[in-house]
C-alpha cells in the first residue's frame, strides 16, 4: 500500500519566532561528524558538553518503495532524521541536553542506565494523570500557540558504555513512532580510552590513532534495531491524537540504524537518504601486528518489541558488556563470552569485539585446494572480486559490472529471525548489512 493517500495536508511545523526563542533556552550549540562509515558522534563541547535536541515530523524511505511518516529527535537548527543523533560524551562528563517540543503533546527522554538526572534543575519525576503515570520522567510542555515546550535535562556519565536514549511519555506511541537515539559514554579511567569500550585492556578497538594505516576510518560501528507497524504511522499522521489499538500492533518493517537494506550498505550522510544519516556496513582488515592490532567493535541496541537474534555470518563475536556494563567481576575477573548470534532483547544493549582472521592465507601461491568451475556455471553476485582470494579480481564474463573495488570480501550480518528481514513481504530487505574485508594494508582500496 502506498503511504501518499494517508498524507495529510499540512504539518505543523516550529515558526521562526518559536525557534528564535528556544534557541535563547538551550545551551551550547552541537556540531555533526559525518564519517563515511562507521560510527558517527554529535558531539557537544568538551568537556561537559550540551546538547540542542528538538522534537520534529518527517519521512523516511523504504527498501519496498514506500515512505513512511515520522517522530524524531533532532539537532537544534537542524533538519529531521531518524533515528535520533548519536550522542558521544566522556566518562565523567555532566552533560546537559535541552529538548524543544514541537509536537501537539507532551514528550520527554529518559536515560535507561544513568542516575540521578535532573529537569530543570531539580530530580526528574513520574507525572502523572488520575493517579496513573503518563510518563517515566518530568515531559516537555506541548507546542500551544506555535511556541514550543522545553525542559532541561542533566546528569553525569559515570559509567562507560553503549545506552538507548527515548522517550519516557506514552512509549508505546512515542518510542515506536521514533523518539529515540544511542548515547555512548567512552572510558576515560585506568586502562580505557576513546579506542576502548570500557576501563579494561582487552576492549580496545581499531582506529585511525593506533592502526598504522593511513586515512582509515575506525573500525567501530553501530546496529540500532528498529520496527515499525505501519498502521500505526498512518492512524497518528491523519490524527497525532488518535488511540491506535496496540493489540492490533503488528510491525511489518524492521531496519537497522533507521534503513533497511540495500541502503543500510550506502555510507553516512548518502544524499539519497537525507533523513536517515546512518549506514551499516562494517569495514575492516584483516586482524593482526602491526597494521591492525585490535579487533573491531560494534555496538548493539534493541529499541522494538521482541527479540533480534543478530547473525554476522562467519564471524564470532567476543561480548565484553550489556547495557553499558562491562562483564568482569568485581575483582576485575574477565567474563565475557563468545557468541555465533547476539540475540538482543528489548531495550538492551551490547558491546561486542569482533575480528576478521585470514587463518588459511590462501593465495594464487598457496590456492584453494578445490576445482573452481568454468565461468559459465557460475552464478555471480555483484560484490564479488570473481576470485577466491582476498585483494585479487579475477576474470569476468563479457559484460558484467561489479561494485567489487579491489577484490576485498563482502561478508552478510543479518536479523536471523527470517521473518524480520523482509519489508512487508519482500525479503531480503530490512535488518541486513554486509563485513567488508579489505586487503592488508597496502593496498589499492579507495580510502
Amino acid at each position: 500500500m502506498n503511504t501518499s493517500t494517508f498524507k495529510q495536508l499540512s504539518r505543523q511545523l516550529a515558526t521562526p519566532l518559536a525557534v528564535a526563542i528556544s534557541s535563547l533556552l538551550v545551551g551550547l550549540p552541537t556540531m555533526v561528524m559525518a564519517d563515511p562509515l562507521g560510527v558517527a558522534c554529535t558531539n557537544g563541547t568538551s568537556p561537559n558538553p550540551s546538547f540542542n535536541l528538538t522534537t520534529q515530523t518527517g519521512d523516511i524511505q523504504l527498501p519496498d518503495g514506500n515512505t513512511m511518516y515520522m517522530w524524531g529527535y533532532s539537532v537544534q537548527g537542524q533538519s529531521f532524521q531518524h533515528p535520533g543523533p548519536v550522542l558521544c560524551v566522556n566518562q565523567g562528563d555532566t552533560v546537559t541536553i535541552t529538548l524543544t517540543n514541537n509536537l501537539p503533546e507532551k514528550v520527554s527522554i529518559m536515560f535507561p542506565g544513568q542516575t540521578d538526572i535532573l529537569a530543570n534543575g531539580v530530580p526528574a519525576q513520574p507525572e502523572f494523570t488520575a493517579s496513573r503515570a503518563t510518563s517515566l520522567t518530568t515531559t516537555a510542555p506541548a507546542q500551544a500557540n506555535n511556541i514550543p515546550g522545553v525542559v532541561q535535562y542533566s546528569f553525569v556519565a559515570n559509567l562507560p558504555g553503549t545506552y538507548i536514549y527515548e522517550s519516557g511519555t506514552n512509549p508505546q506511541k512515542q518510542v515506536r513512532m521514533g523518539l529515540f537515539g544511542t548515547l555512548i559514554v567512552r572510558p576515560t579511567g585506568t586502562g580505557g580510552g576513546s579506542d576502548h569500550l570500557y576501563n579494561r585492556a582487552d576492549s580496545r578497538f581499531t582506529t585511525s590513532d593506533n592502526s598504522a594505516g593511513a586515512g582509515n576510518w575506525d573500525e567501530e560501528f553501530l546496529a540500532l534495531l528498529s520496527e515499525i507497524d505501519p498502521y500505526q504511522h498512518w492512524a497518528v499522521e491523519v490524527n497525532p491524537a488518535a488511540n491506535f489499538n496496540f493489540n492490533n500492533y503488528k510491525p511489518r518493517y524492521w531496519l537497522i540504524n533507521g534503513r533497511g537494506f540495500p541502503d543500510s550498505i550506502a555510507d553516512n550522510a548518502a544524499a539519497f537518504l537525507p533523513n536517515q544519516p546512518y549506514g551499516a556496513l562494517a569495514r575492516v582488515h584483516p586482524y593482526g601486528a602491526p597494521a591492525h592490532p585490535y579487533p573491531g567493535a560494534i555496538r548493539y541496541l534493541n529499541v522494538g518489541s521482541e527479540d533480534y537474534p543478530f547473525h554476522p555470518h562467519g564471524n564470532n563475536g567476543s561480548v565484553v558488556g550489556r547495557d553499558g556494563r562491562s562483564l568482569e567481576t568485581a575483582t576485575g575477573d574477565d567474563v565475557s563470552f563468545e557468541k555465533f548470534i547476539v540475540p538482543v532483547g528489548p531495550g538492551q544493549t551490547w558491546d561486542v569485539l569482533f575480528s576478521w582472521h585470514d587463518a588459511e592465507h590462501y593465495s594464487p601461491d598457496n590456492p584453494v585446494d578445490i576445482n573452481i568451475p568454468q565461468i559459465a556455471n557460475q552464478f555471480f553476485g555483484q560484490f564479488y572480486n570473481f576470485s577466491p582470494y582476498l585483494g585479487v579480481q579475477g576474470q569476468q564474463p563479457p559484460n558484467w559490472s561489479t561494485l567489487n573495488t579491489c577484490g576485498e570480501y563482502y561478508i552478510i550480518s543479518h536479523n536471523h529471525a527470517l521473518y524480520q528481514i523482509t519489508s512487508w513481504g519482500v525479503n531480503m530487505t530490512g535488518p541486513i548489512t554486509y563485513m567488508r574485508v579489505d586487503p592488508p594494508l597496502p593496498n589499492s582500496c579507495a580510502q
